[in-house]
Formats: structure tokens, C-alpha cells, sequence
């Protein structure tokens, strides 16, 4: 069983939809129909957003958004790892290692000195993970704005 990471092409957006909408539910939020073309559209242009989809026996099974930004701290980008989802079918199989090791080489193949993301506390089944291949040293506080 072996996993193939690749980047999303048009073709994909009826599965990248349905795991994006998992992934929605998954931190208990809500999209508009609206926001979901707005984010499939930016990930097919050249917006600043890149996805990836992992195949895992042929089937997509995960996926990734991924963003460069510009940082204070160096001259090259900052790469930030928005969005990253595996089917719960099948995870704790590599997927969402595969995925995070593809971003990783991304960045370092653009010179980025960072790669980082966010999670929920709760979110412990992603930590797990998350806590083998990187560390923490961050605290994110946050203020939303026009609700």
C-alpha cells in the first residue's frame, strides 16, 4: 500500500470537496457554498494557496493547503501549512506524514527557513503526529474580527 502524494488538478474537486467538508465539520465550523468555490478557485490560480491530495491504493485519501509568506525575520518566505485532513478510514498509515514531509520539501526547495502550522489543543490524534515531527515553541492567541 503505498502512498503517492500529488497536486490537486480541476479533476479532483469533487473529492477534494467532500474531504474539505469533513475537514470543515472536523473543527465543528461552517463554510459558506460561497467560500468553498472561493478556496477551490484560489488553490486552481495563481493565488497564493497550493494543495496537495494523497492516493493511497489509487484512492484520495488526504490533502494539504500550503501558503508562502512573506517574513520579518528572513528574506526568504515562511511557508505555512493552512489546511491538512486524512480520511479517518485510514488514519495512522503515513498519510498525513507523507503529506507533511511533501510541504517540508517545498520549502526547503524554495529556500524557506520554516515550515509551520496550527492545530486545536484537543486535537489529539493530529498531535501525536505532529509531535514526532516538529516542535512547539508558539503560543497562537487570536482575535476574530467582524462576526
Amino acid at each position: 500500500m503505498s502512498i503517492k502524494i500529488r497536486p490537486i488538478t480541476p479533476a479532483d474537486k469533487p473529492r477534494w470537496l467532500e474531504l474539505f467538508k469533513e475537514y470543515i465539520v472536523f473543527y465543528e465550523s461552517k463554510l459558506s457554498d460561497e467560500q468553498y468555490e472561493l478556496t477551490w478557485k484560489r488553490i486552481n490560480s495563481d493565488f497564493n494557496i497550493t494543495g496537495l491530495l494523497a492516493e493511497k491504493d489509487g484512492q484520495v485519501v488526504g490533502f494539504t493547503h500550503y501558503i508562502f509568506r512573506p517574513s520579518t525575520w528572513e528574506v526568504e518566505d515562511f511557508c505555512y501549512l493552512e489546511d491538512l485532513y486524512v480520511d479517518p478510514k485510514v488514519r495512522g498509515g503515513g498519510v498525513g506524514r507523507a503529506l507533511i514531509k511533501a510541504v517540508e520539501e517545498i520549502a526547503i526547495a524554495k529556500g524557506s527557513k520554516r515550515l509551520y502550522w496550527t492545530t486545536a489543543p484537543d486535537n489529539e490524534t493530529a498531535r501525536k503526529l505532529y509531535d514526532k515531527v516538529a516542535i512547539t515553541n508558539r503560543v497562537q492567541y487570536k482575535i476574530f474580527l467582524n462576526q
